[in-house]
């Protein structure tokens, strides 16, 4: 027996995202991107908490590729947050597959109730 701990799984893209959703407040920060991108600190202002706690929560929505950073050209000092490209293409996916599978289950239960009449 080795007294090694086994690595910590890596969690897959799906389980990032919905970790990274499941705060209200990362989905008021993915809200207000939706419209605009924005700095930090508007951010912060818009969902009256403090730099470092949406610096925070920033860096969960990078982390989990829902939300990118970049600077302008004329200020390298600057942060703009805005959201991902696609990033929401596995979670959408994954979504469709439930769907589908609870049509075809209720579909299965209407025409099960409909013989039993």
């Amino acid at each position: 027996m080795s007294g090694a701990a086994a690595p910590a799984p890596v969690p897959d893209p799906l389980d990032r995202t919905l970790t990274a959703l499941a705060d209200p407040a990362r989905r008021r920060v993915v809200d207000l991107l939706g419209e605009r991108p924005r700095r930090a600190g508007e951010l912060a202002a818009a969902l009256s908490m403090s730099p470092s706690v949406m610096s925070r929560h920033l860096k969960v929505l990078r982390d989990s590729d829902l939300v990118e950073e970049s600077s302008p050209a004329f200020d390298a000092r600057v942060r703009i947050y805005s959201l991902r490209a696609g990033a929401t293409a596995e979670l959408r996916s994954w979504l469709e597959a439930i769907e589908r599978g609870w049509a075809e289950q209720l579909t299965a239960l209407k025409a099960h109730v409909e013989r039993g009449v």
